[in-house]
């Protein structure tokens, strides 16, 4: 029995079912660089050079976790520092060559993976994820406007037990 999408019910098996194959992605994705160094460089090559505090802002890290990540990347050759054009007092984050072609062939990857899943898929359900394809884009963009406007933070996690005060302390300085 087919649920609507626009029912609580619909909504939220939908937004399950999605995040099972972001899960999927992420479980079957590259492991040479973190999901943090990875999503910083893909937020880089979807809107050009950013600021250092606007990339902590958007990954939902510290600005100085995202200094050290972004020293990780200068290092591996996927991104660079450089002064922005309008203001020589600022610094920006940009894509290298390298860090593009990079971020292009990990894309590449998690779409071939997806695209063998839907090989093994009876013809209407293909079809029906091909008329999907317009809905998840926008999905992406609602996600970017609700960023750009600085709605961007992270949900809270439920806790299943209470945690005690050094413990809580302890994984907010390790998430920073």
């Amino acid at each position: 029995m087919a649920v609507p999408a626009r029912s609580t019910e619909g909504r939220d098996a939908v937004g399950e079912a999605l995040y099972g194959l972001v899960t999927l992605a992420v479980r079957d994705g590259p492991r040479d660089i973190s999901l943090t160094a990875a999503s910083t460089l893909a937020t880089l090559d979807r809107t050009g050079a950013r600021r250092l505090t606007d990339l902590a802002v958007n990954e939902g890290v510290s600005q100085p976790s995202m200094s050290v990540l972004v020293t990780g990347l200068e290092q591996a050759g996927l991104a660079e520092r450089q002064r922005d054009p309008a203001d020589r007092r600022v610094v920006l984050v940009a894509l290298t060559a390298p860090g593009a072609a990079y971020i292009r062939a990990r894309r590449r990857a998690g779409a071939q993976t997806f695209a063998e899943l839907i090989d093994r898929l009876p013809a209407g359900q293909a079809a029906a994820l091909a008329a999907a394809v317009p809905a998840m884009n926008r999905l992406r963009e609602l996600d970017s406007e609700r960023r750009a406007a600085g709605q961007g933070t992270r949900i809270a996690r439920p806790r299943t037990r209470p945690a005690s005060r050094s413990a809580t302390a302890s994984a907010a300085a390790s998430s920073g």
